[in-house]
């Protein structure tokens, strides 16, 4: 009947609107990847850790994808950054960092647009928010911080360490725990800090680090 027709177009017009924002979100980590050689496939890992992260928290299916989405993007900003800065071999210089910490600034900027998904911005925007009120941009502290960013945050965290970088193979997992209990409540989010622990001891073979995907 009519109302059946009606309902298979809007789904379909649903699932290809879907399809096109995985796409562009796809699109643009590719352009975050390829703008950063040092951490190829860091968006996507964040992604996924964050997601677990979120379903370990009890939070809604949709909740946990708008996480996931969130991380993916979290380092959009970063296409704003000079080359010469974000590919530098060795330590930044306190000029040069000052310029990366504006990342999330333009982040925000470049997603605020997006009106249908406002979670997109907050994650890009707060991610480097600390939970004692040491981050940046906006020095927030404990839950000032958007519930999305401080899922992230973790996350981000880990990544960065069990990752290679230009200076240093991947920190040894026992060495990362350390880093997460000493940062509970202070640079993470006490909650989400201890599911990330969870995470690790739930991961023995250290398999969790630098090899997740986009899908």
């Amino acid at each position: 009947n009519r109302k059946t027709e009606v309902f298979k177009i809007q789904e379909k017009e649903h699932e290809r609107l879907k399809n096109f924002f995985e796409q562009t979100a796809a699109a643009l980590v590719n352009a975050i990847d390829a703008k950063d050689k040092y951490t190829h496939g860091h968006s996507s890992r964040v992604a996924e850790y964050s997601k677990k992260i979120a379903e370990e928290a009890g939070k809604s299916e949709q909740e946990c994808e708008e996480i996931y989405y969130a991380a993916l993007l979290h380092d959009v900003g970063k296409i704003g950054i000079p080359g010469r800065i974000i590919n530098k071999e060795g330590r930044l210089t306190d000029e040069e960092y000052d310029i990366i910490k504006q990342h999330p600034v333009l982040g925000a900027k470049i997603l605020q647009g997006i009106t249908e998904f406002p979670f997109l911005s907050i994650g890009a925007s707060h991610h480097h928010e600390r939970y004692d009120g040491k981050g940046y941009p906006d020095n927030l502290k404990g839950e000032e911080i958007p519930d999305i960013a401080r899922i992230i945050a973790v996350a981000d965290a880990y990544d960065a360490m069990t990752s290679k970088r230009s200076y240093r193979d991947p920190i040894p997992q026992d060495k990362v725990r350390e880093e997460l209990v000493e940062g509970i409540g202070a640079q993470f989010d006490p909650t989400y800090a201890r599911i990330m622990l969870h995470l690790l001891d739930m991961d023995p073979d250290y398999e969790m680090k630098e090899h997740t995907d986009i899908e």
